[in-house]
Formats: C-alpha cells, structure tokens, sequence
C-alpha cells in the first residue's frame, strides 16, 4: 500500500473528525477530501472505528515522547511542554473531547482505547517513576499512576475542558507541584 494515500487517508481522517465529530464522520467524505477513491480507504480499514483506532493508536502513543534528562522535575517539564504543544492544535483541541464523549457511548472503542493506547501510554510515563526511584529523587512506592494521571490532567483540564492557557511559567510550576506530590 502506498504511503502518501494512507499519509492523505490519515490527514483528511483527522481534519473530518474535528470538523463533523465521530458521530457525523463519513468515511466516503475522508475519501474525497484525501483525494482518494473509497475502495483505498476500505483496503486498509472496514470501519470508521477501526480507523479511528488504528490511527489513535499509531499517532497518539508517539505524540509526547518520554525524555530521559538525569532529573525528574525535568522529565515533567519536558513532557508538560511536549503535551501543551499537542493539546495547542486546533484538531486536536477539538478532537479530544469528541473522543472521550465517544468512548462513553461506544464500548468498544472505549475498551480498545483504554486496553492498548492508555496501558501503552502508562507504561511509559511510569519510566519516569521509575527512573526517579533508582535515582533516590522518589521513594520505592511512588504512585506511577498519580504520575501519569496528574501530568496529563492537569494541562488537559487547563487547557481543553476550561479554554485556558498555559504559559512556560506555569509549566514550571505544574512540574514543581507534581514532583512535590509525588515525594510524599
């Protein structure tokens, strides 16, 4: 299969997703606007939803890498500015809440979402903890998943449920309020 047509196929997916939701998406539409035929889409997805997992899966694991600076404070901030750039697109902004109304209506998409996505994801903001523990910045039973919850909550909750902004200042501040919480 070529690349550039799933590479076009993924764009125009994305770009119907923000404009119509998941609900309104059609496929037929992803087609024309990656200036495809629909028999090119159907070879490589049977579904909008498997589509939309394929596609969260293949871009979502790999949006905010998980850096490796010596220092957990900067592991945090690192991965703080990486999520405030993602959350800052406008198809992202506008897709992340279509997403998780979505999961709550569609169980299968939930389950897929939740069991290979956000494990993924998990395991590997749990590095961090990890690494913070074998370095003596944590102790040995440091809650990885108030980790992950806290860095990811914190800006998605700031920055797409309230429409607020974050600036590199209260990057800092955020990252400082984590690794505080943490080493209780």
């Amino acid at each position: 299969m070529r690349t550039s047509v799933t590479a076009a196929l993924t764009r125009a997916f994305f770009e119907e997703w923000a404009r119509a939701g998941i609900g309104a998406l059609s496929l037929e539409r992803v087609a024309k606007r990656a200036g495809v035929g629909k028999a090119a889409l159907y070879r490589r997805w049977s579904s909008k939803h498997d589509m939309a997992i394929e596609l969260i899966r293949t871009v979502g694991v790999e949006l905010t890498p998980i850096p490796d600076s010596g220092s957990l404070h900067e592991d945090i901030r690192l991965i703080l500015l990486s999520l405030r750039r993602v959350l800052r697109h406008p198809l992202i902004r506008r897709i992340l809440p279509d997403l998780h109304a979505e999961m709550a209506r569609t169980s299968a998409l939930s389950i897929e979402i939740r069991n290979t996505l956000q494990t993924e994801r998990r395991a590997r903001g749990a590095l961090i903890v990890d690494r913070a523990i074998e370095r003596g910045e944590l102790p040995a039973d440091a809650d990885r998943d108030l980790a992950n919850d806290a860095i990811a909550s914190i800006l998605y909750w700031r920055m797409i449920v309230t429409g607020g902004h974050v600036k590199r200042r209260d990057i800092d501040k955020i990252a400082g309020f984590i690794v505080a919480g943490l080493a209780v």
